[in-house]
């Protein structure tokens, strides 16, 4: 199984990137149902106001070409493009577990 974790880091008011973040999360766990190749989707949101980066997700799948499927499926593109404008930066590490 890979664990693949993802960290942004949003530009706006903090007001517009928790609603940004708050979409993001909301289309983002809704992908399990809609790529197969994905076990499992957590996100959160950060809470912390001193931390910088806004949010994180954490999908589960069975190796390392399905992180390729589900970067790629348009369900997933469709909720990345959520982002447009207002990703300041991202971080991804993948790992096998």
């Amino acid at each position: 199984m890979i664990k693949h974790i993802v960290t942004f880091k949003l530009s706006g008011t903090p007001d517009q990137r928790h609603d940004v973040a708050n979409r993001f999360k909301e289309a983002l766990m809704a992908l399990p149902e809609k790529i197969d190749v994905l076990v499992s989707m957590e996100v959160g949101i950060n809470e912390n106001p001193a931390e910088e980066w806004d949010v994180v997700l954490t999908a589960v799948v069975p190796t390392m070409a399905d992180v390729d499927t589900y970067a790629k499926h348009p369900a997933h593109v469709a909720a990345a493009s959520l982002l447009a404008g207002h990703k300041a930066a991202r971080a991804c590490v993948d790992y096998e577990f």
